[in-house]
């Protein structure tokens, strides 16, 4: 009987199916997970509904027979691969950077070595924003305090002034009051660190905004419809608070709704060490994220 069955297996499904198609399924399988979720994280999300569209545009092309098109973008793509390793290569060091700090091989052989809190920031640094906000706002000093989620800001921290110092109510007070070398300008924080003061962002063209709005609220806007920042503004001009946040203004919230706010940017879980494990963990955040 065997045989048989293992005759017509030959016959009608001639690819065998082994632990080592198994391995190297689950292997291609977490690469192109942690491929994706990194292109998520940075411009390269960009980049892949372009190629998308491109491809859907080639596949019009061939179906329409539009030979002149396709040998344009034929010649173009033969240089494309080269182009975006240029263009992302400090996205690509950054990767290589974060696979060579991950201990992989441990965390698969002990997946139940134990448990640790990931968060974006501290329970401190969400009081330490509030506070400084209050006072600001009491004191109608002009704020503009820039949040890093998942994109990165490299290109805009550039464009500042490094400052590397662990969030306090006191130091953002000190570095927004007026007539001091780093008022003028964003502060980007990245985790429980200031890390550049007097950036530039680039400002919303969105005309829908309301006119009275000045430059300060403009930035904030622009910079969170350019990336997914969360940013918090004080006007000088009424002392409120307002926050933004996917390319959304909300305008006049009190300290306990910005708390709020932080403690959803803070995205705070416990995560049991371990690859599969944290990949479940990872999707568990997605879904919530996108609810």
């Amino acid at each position: 009987m065997f045989e048989n069955i293992s005759k017509f297996l030959d016959k009608y499904i001639p690819v065998k199916f082994g632990i080592t198609d198994a391995v190297e399924i689950i292997i291609l399988a977490i690469a192109f997970y942690e491929v994706m979720i990194w292109i998520r994280r940075t411009k390269a999300w960009i980049l892949l509904k372009g190629i998308v569209a491109i491809i859907v545009f080639m596949l019009i092309a061939s179906i329409f027979n539009l030979d002149t098109i396709l040998w344009i973008i034929k010649n173009v793509l033969s240089v494309g691969v080269l182009a975006l390793v240029i263009i992302f290569q400090p996205e690509l060091r950054k990767a290589l950077e974060q696979i060579g700090k991950k201990n992989i091989f441990s965390n698969i052989l002990l997946p139940d070595s134990g448990k640790k809190v990931h968060e974006r920031f501290s329970d401190k640094t969400i009081n330490e924003f509030v506070k400084a906000a209050a006072e600001l706002g009491r004191t109608k000093t002009g704020a503009l305090i820039v949040i890093e989620q998942e994109y990165s800001l490299a290109e805009y921290i550039r464009t500042g002034i490094d400052v590397d110092a662990m969030i306090s109510s006191q130091l953002l007070i000190n570095i927004f009051e007026h007539n001091t070398p780093l008022h003028d300008g964003a502060v980007i924080v990245k985790g429980n660190r200031i890390v550049s003061a007097t950036c530039y962002l680039p400002l919303s063209e969105n005309m829908e905004l309301s006119k009275d709005l000045g430059t300060r609220h403009r930035a904030a806007v622009g910079i969170s419809e350019n990336t997914d920042a969360f940013t918090i503004i004080v006007s000088e001009e009424t002392g409120k608070i307002s926050v933004t946040e996917g390319g959304n203004l909300y305008r006049n919230i009190s300290g306990d709704e910005l708390k709020n706010m932080l403690i959803k940017v803070q995205d705070k879980t416990v995560e049991t060490k371990g690859y599969f494990k944290n990949l479940r963990g990872k999707r568990k955040n997605e879904k919530k994220a996108n609810q």
